[in-house]
């Protein structure tokens, strides 16, 4: 190998390291410059908005401090003004004080006067008894017992009077309020009532189709009654049958599925179950429409559907011709009324209302008085003690609890009473008018006994010489409670006690 190649090979080598060794720490000699530049200038940043943050602080702090000034000063005004109060109150209280004292003072004067004078007038009522005594010759026992029976008398009397002076008065204030009150009630509510009466009569094209019903040997006829469970009355009524059932629903159905066979003209026994369950299904349908809506119009929402259902049952019940789920919403509108006037629960009247004659809707399927079976079927679904009670309680079945029981029962009798709601049967009219003279017939010092005015009013007339005056108050008052306790009637019902004393003399 070529010797001097080779040394200058090595020198190139060393003079190439020695260079690239000084370039490196220039290099690196430069990027520590600029790292430290970098950082300068960061830790300058860093100083200026730690500054700036420090004068937003101090500015915050300043604003909190002035802040908390101002609300000390109000309280410290507020605190001021208080004790102002009570020091004016606490002068007062001194002063009151002050006056009670006086008064005291003056009222402990006063008594030991009283005292004193008392002493003295007993003392000379005690020498005015004896005086009396002498004079009269009477112990004082006897003048006491003979002064009593005297003062008894005058105070019967007086007693009678008064009685009938306050009652008189009474009387006439609350027959103008009540009037007042269900006039008011009655023109809120002015709603046009129509009595429906549930009708048993089908009307036929002809004559001719009274065969076609009754069926070969009466096939179609006994298939209709045992699908229908109703009777089927063909008689000698033109162009017409009767459909006779205790149950106004299944007599519902019965007409409308005669009227649908009629006017199709297939009558068979197939035919004839499958319309009737067919109407049975609309009839259900119309139930619970006529229910939800009568809800709707009363205002009583959220009750239970079985209700419903039992609810709308009452468009085919009558009461004395009076529909009786009409009679439940016009009830449920009076009560509202007079509830509002008198400041009771609204709606514990509104749903008591509505729900008082839903024992009508399943009476005849189960033993007991139409209150107490709707108020038990309301019960097992969610309806609340107070609208129970109300139902339960507006025949006095049982005692009435809530001031909206007797709303309910109030309002019952209103749209009852009412001219042209209810027909009544002259057999009924007959008995109940019995039954009142029967009732004040019974007591003691009765001469005669008149039921006026339809049974609304009882006229009696008492031997004078065994009723007084304050005796026929309370017999007025006895034999009230008495129709009220043993007879429903709507309404309600004078009763008049005459007692009448006649002096007669002849000139001769």
């Amino acid at each position: 190998m070529n010797l001097p190649i080779l040394f200058f090979s090595i020198v190139a080598a060393i003079v190439g390291a020695a260079i690239g060794f000084y370039l490196k720490a220039y290099l690196v000699q430069q990027a520590n410059l600029k790292l430290e530049e970098q950082g300068d200038r960061i830790l300058a940043d860093a100083k200026e908005e730690a500054r700036e943050i420090n004068l937003q602080a101090k500015d915050e702090m300043l604003k909190a401090r002035q802040e908390a000034e101002r609300e000390i000063s109000r309280r410290r005004a507020e605190v001021s003004r208080s004790e102002d109060r009570l020091q004016r109150r606490h002068d007062q209280m001194d002063t009151r004080a002050e006056r009670l004292e006086r008064r005291e003072q003056v009222l402990n004067k006063r008594q030991s006067t009283l005292d004193r004078q008392a002493n003295e007038i007993e003392k000379m009522g005690g020498e005015a008894r004896e005086r009396l005594e002498q004079i009269a010759k009477m112990s004082t026992d006897e003048a006491q017992d003979y002064l009593l029976k005297d003062v008894e008398k005058e105070a019967r009397d007086d007693m009678a009077r008064i009685i009938r002076q306050v009652e008189a008065e009474a009387q006439e204030e609350g027959d103008r309020r009540a009037r007042k009150l269900v006039a008011d009630a009655i023109q809120r509510v002015a709603s046009e009532h129509v009595v429906e009466v549930t009708s048993s009569s089908v009307p036929l094209p002809s004559d001719d189709m009274k065969g076609r019903i009754i069926g070969r040997n009466g096939r179609n006829i006994h298939a209709f009654e045992r699908a229908a469970g109703v009777d089927v009355i063909v008689d000698d009524t033109p162009e017409s049958i009767t459909i006779s059932s205790f149950d106004p629903v299944r007599r519902e159905v019965a007409r409308r599925s005669m009227d649908k066979l009629v006017l199709d003209g297939r009558i068979h026994p197939a035919h004839i179950e499958k319309v009737v369950k067919k109407e049975a299904k609309e009839v259900d349908r119309v139930i619970v429409e006529a229910g939800e809506e009568a809800a709707f119009k009363a205002g009583v929402p959220g009750l239970h559907k079985e209700i419903i259902k039992k609810l709308g049952r009452l468009k085919f019940r009558t009461s004395y011709g009076q529909n009786q789920l009409g009679h439940a919403v016009e009830t449920c509108k009076l009560a509202a009324v007079i509830a509002a006037e008198l400041g009771a629960d609204v709606e514990v009247a509104k749903a008591g209302a509505l729900l008082h004659d839903l024992g009508k809707a399943m009476d005849h399927n189960v033993e007991g008085t139409h209150a107490q079976i709707g108020a038990d079927f309301a019960k097992r679904y969610g309806v609340s003690e107070k609208v129970l009670n109300a139902i339960a309680s507006h025949h006095h079945e049982v005692e009435q609890t809530t001031v909206e029981a007797v709303i309910v029962e109030a309002a019952d009798a209103i749209s009852g009473a009412r001219p042209g709601a209810r027909r009544e049967s002259l057999e009924h009219y007959l008995k109940r008018v019995r039954a009142l003279e029967e009732i004040a017939n019974t007591y003691e010092g009765v001469k005669e006994t008149y039921a006026l005015q339809a049974g609304r009013e009882v006229r009696i007339f008492v031997k004078p010489e065994d009723i007084d005056d304050l005796a026929s108050i309370k017999l007025a008052r006895d034999i009230s409670k008495q129709i009220e306790e043993t007879m429903q009637y709507p309404g309600q019902i004078r009763v008049t006690v005459i007692r009448e004393t006649r002096a007669v003399d002849y000139a001769k």
